[in-house]
């Protein structure tokens, strides 16, 4: 079994920047895709952006939304995935959600997905 925690959501000015972290625990895997999703109230889970680990090679996605303004990393040493946000808008406000896969897929699509975590609230006031 894997377990995903997330943190680092708050509230922040627009223009302003997070990371948000998900722990991934619970086994020890050689090929992951963990992705960011978000949802807003009233609306539809929304991908923001993915990638995957395997044999020294990754690949990521990123939504248009959040593209050229996010980045998605990984330290190994903490098991921890990132979402680094910069230029945050009044629009990214939502519930991030990361998920894990314990294989290579595009991830782009929630259904890929195995394992989510519980959700941190970010709010981008104006």
């Amino acid at each position: 079994q894997v377990q995903l925690v997330e943190s680092g959501g708050g509230l922040v000015q627009a223009g302003g920047s997070l990371r948000l972290s998900c722990v991934v625990s619970g086994r020890t895997f050689s090929s992951i895709t963990v992705g960011w999703f978000r949802q807003a109230p009233g609306k539809e889970r929304e991908f923001v952006a993915a990638r995957s680990w395997s044999d020294g090679l990754s690949r990521m996605s990123y939504g248009d939304s959040v593209k050229g303004r996010s980045s998605i990393f990984r330290d190994n040493a903490k098991n921890t995935v990132y979402l680094q946000m910069n230029s945050l808008k009044p629009e990214d406000t939502a519930v991030y959600y990361c998920a894990a896969a314990l294989d290579l897929r595009t991830g782009i699509n929630s259904r890929e997905y195995d394992y989510w975590g519980q959700g941190t609230q970010v709010t981008v006031s104006s």
